[in-house]
């Protein structure tokens, strides 16, 4: 499956972006899908994840109560809405698909398990 990102930009601090990933795939229904985030020096971190019917959600704990993530199978994309934005919030946002059924926070989180990805798109917060 192809991830396309967008939705990045330049936003202040207390602000909202949404981003955006589309899939290429028609069984995009069967992927579990996450965003996870990389600012620079740091590591790839995981973001939030959501199952592939879309009824279970996951957040960092860094994130929770200020994004939300969402898909429609029908359009093959899923959506990161992020509001409140602090500018540790900036770094460069993935999307990835996995082919997997888990409900463990510790498994969903890691990025080894997430075959897809795609190009990222840039997230910078101003204070």
């Amino acid at each position: 499956v192809q991830l396309q990102a967008s939705g990045g930009g330049l936003a202040q601090a207390g602000g909202s972006l949404r981003l955006s990933c589309a899939a290429s795939e028609r069984t995009f229904s069967g992927y579990f899908m996450g965003w996870f985030r990389q600012a620079p020096n740091k590591e790839r971190e995981f973001v939030a994840g959501i199952n592939q019917s879309g009824d279970l959600t996951y957040y960092a704990d860094s994130v929770k109560g200020r994004f939300t993530i969402s898909r429609d199978n029908a359009k093959n994309s899923v959506v990161l809405q992020i509001n409140s934005l602090r500018p540790e919030d900036s770094a460069v946002y993935y999307c990835a698909a996995g082919q997997f059924y888990s409900i463990l926070y510790s498994y969903i989180r890691s990025s080894n398990r997430y075959a897809y990805w795609g190009q990222g798109t840039l997230v910078t917060v101003s204070s």
